[in-house]
């Protein structure tokens, strides 16, 4: 079955629970990377995140899982007032083997993933592959803080 992988962080509330919570609700889960907590880049002055990256075996093409992630968000009553604003859950679809995306509100492979630490660092954990020729722009910035 392909593989796909998921990238999920909390700013607001339990974020540990957010994530927890998530987590429990994704089919045909295989891995977690462990637990970081980030600066938060771009937009109002916020909270830091925690973040994850978790890694599923499934048939869902990327739309499926776009709408598989906005469910998670809404369950965790995520709220879009402020555009890269504090939030309960924000999850995105990194990568799904062999598809692609490239839509207005869809993009996969994620366009920004090689350029967040807070994302390559725990997507490394489950597939170093994705860390060949990656130069960490934000070392310092993530910082592992529990497994999973």
């Amino acid at each position: 079955m392909p593989q796909a992988f998921l990238g999920l962080g909390s700013n607001l509330g339990d974020r540990m629970k957010y994530l927890r919570d998530a987590v429990e609700e994704i089919p045909n889960l295989v891995g977690i990377s462990g637990v970081y907590e980030t600066d938060p880049i771009g937009g109002p002055d916020q909270s830091k995140f925690l973040n994850i990256v978790v890694e599923l075996e499934t048939d869902l093409d990327p739309r499926a899982l776009l709408e598989l992630a906005q469910a998670l968000e809404k369950n965790a009553d995520r709220q879009r007032e402020i555009r890269w604003g504090p939030r309960t859950l924000d999850v995105d679809v990194l990568w799904v083997e062999g598809q692609e995306a490239k839509d207005p509100d869809l993009q996969v492979p994620h366009p920004r993933m090689r350029e967040r630490a807070f994302v390559m660092v725990p997507l490394g954990e489950l597939a170093p592959v994705f860390l060949k020729d990656w130069n960490d722009p934000d070392k310092g910035q993530v910082k592992r803080i529990a497994d999973w």
